[in-house]
């Protein structure tokens, strides 16, 4: 019954009402002078579902003149919003999403393998799915000649479990950075206080996306990651090599494979299973025995999660909008194209985002 009781897209539109009162209690702006752009920025449809979470005094100047894109502006916003569309229905849906299922549903143990794919295409279909997401609604705002802010920077390119913070889902981290941790002391406070407050705001971090041990558990977990990662960097002297691009990059492999290790507590029905999976992933109890995925998805999970690790390294520093600037036309016309072409053919099973649930 809850599930039809509550409004749609409620976390995300209440914290961008938040920001705006909050802003206004704290002296950062004035209550604005139009109701009707305050309703605009509140129900603005293309991120009310699930963000990103836009922030009132980024919008609502932008209502004080009308709106209207050149069409170099809707061309490249109705490219966005196609490659979000790609990243979701081909490469979440159609390709990831099976081999994940077939891993978390599935009822008894698989075996190690087939436990590190499904874990591994998991990282790569939340990303896909989210990311899309934020990609589709970044481009309809640009359509209509409004500008909200990317939510995705790269994440799996991260060097260190902070900088994945500041890479994923920006809108939201930036958003309990600013309403929760800075004013609950920051790193005003002392060391202690420090690490009660990113334990703290990392734990509501992961119980606002669900009432569950296994949300908690994960939140928790990338709380103390980042305190790990601040203890380490305190402790271990800081050797030439890991400024190399060679040790950032293996920096970031292991930034990577432990996110994505984590990433069992948010896919799973239930924390036992999150449990088993780690299990199975690790050997423990199992080995090589249990479920086993096909060869195809097997190959089909690893390629996909290289590849979009390969990328995001190599723009890491770089934005999609400085590669439509450098690539020729011919480039960017044949990559659209093969957008549209795997749209029109690899459209499959009806899935919702992902992030619709919270």
């Amino acid at each position: 019954m809850l599930d039809v009781v509550l409004p749609v897209g409620i976390s995300f539109y209440t914290f961008q009402t938040l920001s705006y009162t909050l802003d206004i209690f704290r002296g950062r702006g004035r209550p604005w002078h139009s109701f009707l752009d305050y309703a605009l920025y509140v129900a603005f449809f293309p991120q009310l579902v699930a963000g990103p979470i836009v922030r009132a005094f980024h919008f609502l100047p932008q209502c004080l003149r009308e709106r209207k894109p050149t069409g170099d502006e809707f061309a490249w916003a109705m490219s966005l919003f196609s490659l979000g569309l790609f990243e979701k229905i081909v490469l979440a849906d159609g390709l990831l999403a099976p081999i994940v299922e077939t891993v978390y549903d599935a009822e008894g143990p698989v075996d190690v393998l087939s436990a590190w794919c499904g874990t591994l295409a998991f990282s790569s279909q939340i990303f896909c799915d989210f990311s899309g997401y934020s990609l589709c609604a970044v481009g309809i705002a640009k359509s209509l000649g409004f500008s909200i802010p990317d939510n995705f920077h790269f994440p799996y390119a991260s060097i260190g479990f902070s900088d994945f913070w500041r890479r994923w889902h920006i809108s939201l981290s930036t958003w309990f950075r600013d309403y929760l941790y800075i004013p609950l002391g920051g790193t005003r406070r002392g060391p202690f206080s420090n690490t009660l407050n990113v334990i703290f705001t990392m734990l509501v971090v992961g119980l606002w996306h669900g009432a569950s041990w296994r949300f908690v558990l994960w939140g928790g977990i990338h709380g103390f990651l980042i305190l790990a990662e601040r203890l380490v960097k305190r402790s271990i002297p800081q050797w030439d090599v890991w400024k190399t691009g060679y040790g950032k990059l293996v920096l970031c492999l292991i930034t990577f494979m432990f996110i994505s290790i984590v990433w069992s507590f948010f896919r799973a029905e239930s924390l036992d299973r999150a449990l088993l999976i780690l299990q199975n992933m690790f050997g423990i109890g199992v080995g090589f025995s249990g479920l086993r995925l096909k060869n195809s998805d097997m190959v089909i999970a690893i390629f996909l999660t290289v590849s979009i690790f390969l990328t995001q390294w190599l723009m890491r520093n770089k934005t999609l909008e400085w590669l439509a600037t450098c690539s020729p036309w011919w480039a960017r016309s044949l990559a659209l194209a093969g957008i549209l072409i795997f749209l029109v053919l690899g459209a499959g099973e009806d899935r919702a985002f992902i992030y619709f649930q919270f």
